[in-house]
């Protein structure tokens, strides 16, 4: 029986937002207002598309936009968190699941020699094409209206651990570590012994905490236990390996 680790990628792992951290690579450092003001809700991974679209119109290099995604902080204590994982992988199993893209989660994972620490990510896959410009696509279609259009989060966790069941893997607990709203739909998939683990201050805990106070809070069975460092996720995570 293993422990998995979920884990969201922006705001969570990263101290900021991968997506809004790649303007950075551009002479002005922002967007034009009409770029700006074209984002419809829930249509977040079509936004990027055309942002990208224009930094490669920009003439930034591929290069260019790798060196400045290298340099996004990492929430405190989530490296010692990742290391911890990765010297534990014959009991711990670690997925991510973001709504980012394929090669600004791999970039900097490399960057900061944690890539062993993850199994899988599953997001949005991205590829430069042959003028230079970064295409990204959506990771899948479905039919949950409580998320975004291109990614529902508990669609994909549940795949993952059924398959995951077919070949013998079962989980004694699972954590699930998060910070937005996309992130309380996976929740109601989660067990009694299980946790979920909203960032402290962020809108996850917020919901959560109004999921709580409803009558009807059964879609909500897992431990909360909020966070503000991955070194409370550590000693939570240690303890758990004890009991």
């Amino acid at each position: 029986m293993k422990t998995l680790m979920v884990f969201d990628f922006d705001h969570t792992v990263v101290d900021d937002n991968s997506d809004t951290w790649v303007i950075r690579c551009l002479p002005s450092q922002t967007l034009p207002d009409v770029l700006k003001n074209s984002y419809k809700k829930g249509h977040w991974t079509e936004f990027m598309g055309r942002v990208m679209n224009y930094i490669g119109d920009q003439e930034v290099s591929p290069d260019s936009v790798r060196s400045v995604m290298e340099t996004i902080p990492f929430t405190d204590g989530m490296r010692d968190l990742l290391t911890f994982i990765s010297e534990n992988k014959s009991t711990i199993d670690c997925i991510v699941v973001s709504d980012a893209n394929t090669m600004f989660i791999d970039w900097i994972l490399h960057a900061a020699g944690l890539q062993a620490a993850v199994d899988q990510v599953f997001t949005n896959p991205a590829k430069f094409n042959d003028l230079g410009y970064m295409e990204v696509q959506c990771y899948h279609s479905h039919d949950c209206e409580r998320c975004p259009v291109n990614l529902c989060k508990k669609k994909v966790l549940e795949l993952y651990l059924s398959e995951q069941s077919d070949q013998g893997v079962e989980y004694g607990q699972v954590f699930y570590v998060g910070d937005g709203g996309n992130d309380l739909c996976p929740t109601s998939c989660l067990r009694g012994h299980d946790v979920v683990m909203p960032r402290k201050g962020y809108t996850l805990e917020k919901m959560l905490a109004q999921l709580k106070g409803q009558q009807d809070s059964a879609s909500l069975r897992a431990r909360v236990v909020a966070w503000s460092s991955g070194i409370e996720i550590l000693e939570e995570l240690k303890a758990s390996m004890q009991s």
